[in-house]
């Protein structure tokens, strides 16, 4: 019996930690620029095949400048992200915790780090079942040791999706919102129930914050489902979003003010951001909230390249506080946070919101959005901010998910990917 207490404590805490962990987070203050993304493509969403060829590229630094003993691990989590309960053994063929052996001492930048580099999967650990994965990256082979977390999709195509963009037909909301009409054929699936047994989320610009689910399909005949309710699923529109091109420190790109250049770091003065809430939509090339690291020099972009402190400004109409509301600085740049290191910072004295942030030389796409602060879990807002418009050019990414009858997570069976500017 005390064997069997002991065993059923320790899972509990282990369970218990795995809960507390968040994907996309950052945990330790050295770590910087973490990148995961798919086929040396770092706009790429980290979305594998089951059993197929593709790799995934994880990038960080650490700005301790030395070497440590980084390791990775995959937890496999159900469709809101809630860790299975069930052993590595399940889901993961070979070793379960994995070195991270490849690094670079950073050169030429004033800022020191140690790059550290994997390619994923590796052929000694490989993943076996199809769904939502938490990648975990800590130290000293001590899973309580966390530096980070990443998300990553492996899909096993067992359904047919087909979905296209559409235009509201409320008009509260038909000039500032896109709807997604979609159907699912579930034909290659044993479904008894299947309100019960399949789920699907909706993602904006591969955006986790303000993801839809949904559990029920509008109406369904035999393994033909469609999902075409009068307001789900919409999504603000938002504009297309706002650019800072710091592929160089020397050379000042269009957005830059100015920069002072200092012995040992670099800050740099973006131009202040006006309020874009009530101006017309025009449409121009984005990346959609991400960024990559990139440099127009003649060095290595991830171990030769530098970090400067970056100065953010949004001015408000009437240079006035916006009542009621935090406003954030927005983007892959910070990792869609929203934190103390995200939030803006109202200046009095120059009726403006500021905030900062340590970036690497790359191009960089970022927003601001605000939270009601009275209202914790409401999503964010481009109202205030950027305005929302129904012709806005997005990225959609439709999931959907299986759990067989006594099954004891949730399968990725399906995923479609759509452009409103035509689907891809």
């Amino acid at each position: 019996m005390l064997i069997k207490y002991i065993i059923s404590l320790c899972l509990f805490s282990i369970c218990h930690s795995i809960a507390a962990q968040i994907p996309d987070a950052v945990y330790l203050p050295n770590i910087q620029t973490v990148q995961l993304y798919l086929n040396d493509n770092q706009l790429a969403y980290p979305v594998l095949n089951l059993n197929g060829p593709d790799k995934l590229n994880l990038d960080f630094d650490d700005l301790d400048a030395n070497v440590k003993n980084y390791y990775y691990t995959y937890q496999l989590c159900n469709a809101d992200w809630t860790p299975v309960q069930i052993s590595s053994f399940d889901y993961i063929r070979g070793f379960a915790q994995n070195p991270i052996r490849d690094y670079h001492y950073s050169s030429i930048a004033l800022t020191r780090y140690t790059h550290y580099h994997a390619v994923l999967p590796e052929q000694g650990s490989v993943i076996t079942r199809s769904g939502n994965y938490l990648l975990k990256v800590f130290l000293d082979n001590d899973t309580a040791k966390l530096a980070f977390t990443k998300r990553i999709l492996v899909v096993d195509n067992a359904v047919s999706i087909a979905g296209q963009f559409f235009q509201p037909m409320n008009p509260q909301i038909s000039q500032t919102h896109q709807k997604i009409q979609f159907n699912v054929n579930s034909r290659a699936l044993a479904l008894v129930n299947p309100f019960q047994q399949l789920k699907v989320v909706l993602l904006q610009n591969h955006r986790w914050d303000n993801a839809i689910y949904i559990d029920k399909p509008s109406f369904y005949s035999g393994s033909n489902f469609e999902y075409n309710s009068d307001d789900i699923p919409v999504f603000p529109g938002g504009k297309q979003w706002r650019w800072l091109d710091l592929q160089s420190f020397r050379y000042q790109s269009d957005r830059v003010a100015r920069a002072d250049y200092l012995p040992k770091s670099t800050t740099i003065y973006v131009k202040p951001d006006p309020d874009r809430s009530a101006q017309p939509y025009y449409y121009y090339a984005d990346y959609n909230g991400g960024y990559f690291v990139q440099t127009t020099e003649s060095i290595n972009p991830y171990y030769q390249t530098d970090y400067a402190t970056v100065k953010f400004s949004f001015v408000p109409p009437g240079n006035s506080p916006l009542p009621d509301q935090d406003i954030y600085l927005f983007g892959e740049l910070t990792g869609y946070q929203f934190n103390d290191a995200s939030r803006m910072v109202f200046n009095e004295q120059k009726g403006v919101y500021e905030g900062s942030a340590f970036l690497k030389m790359g191009f960089y796409n970022y927003a601001y959005v605000t939270k009601n602060k009275n209202n914790p879990g409401a999503k964010a807002s481009f109202e205030f901010t950027e305005g929302n418009h129904f012709e806005t050019e997005n990225d959609y990414l439709i999931l959907v998910y299986y759990r067989s009858m006594g099954g004891r997570a949730d399968e990725l069976v399906g995923m479609f990917s759509l452009n409103t500017l035509g689907a891809q």
